[in-house]
């Protein structure tokens, strides 16, 4: 073999071998695991700040950064005054009556299998109907905020 043959032998195997191992590289970091958590391994808690009637079971990510889903609850009855959301909230429904209306408009009462999709920056009342506390999935590419809106006097 001519030394530029050689050359270029030693040049596609060190390629094959870099390639080979960045595709192993990217089948390990892609490999993910099952995650399966029961209802009653779910760890629930009152978010810093928000009032005790509300509660959520974080499924992934940190609401305080971004890109998140949790289980919601509220509490029977818990009404939570006109206020707005930085980011899109996506929400379902899993029990009771999720409340919601907007601004100077009636709220309305969404069941079980309700989807809502909340705007950023959409003035809205929320909270739950009497009788059952609201069990529901919230889902949102931003971090959660709440700014509530002053009553005009």
């Amino acid at each position: 073999m001519t030394k530029n043959t050689l050359r270029g032998v030693a040049a596609a195997a060190a390629l094959a071998i870099v390639a080979t191992t960045g595709v192993a590289l990217a089948q390990k970091k892609s490999k993910k695991e099952p995650v399966m958590w029961a209802a009653t391994d779910l760890k629930w808690a009152t978010p810093p700040g928000a009032p005790k009637e509300v509660q959520i079971a974080s499924l992934w990510g940190a609401m305080e950064k971004g890109h998140y889903g949790v289980l919601g609850k509220f509490a029977a009855g818990s009404k939570h005054p006109l206020h707005t959301h930085s980011a899109d909230l996506k929400i379902v429904v899993v029990s009771g009556g999720f409340l919601t209306g907007p601004e100077g408009g009636p709220e309305k009462t969404y069941g079980p299998g309700s989807y809502l999709m909340i705007p950023g920056n959409w003035k809205h009342t929320g909270g739950c109907a009497e009788g059952a506390d609201c069990v529901f999935f919230q889902e949102s590419d931003g971090k959660f905020d709440v700014k509530f809106i002053e009553a005009k006097k």
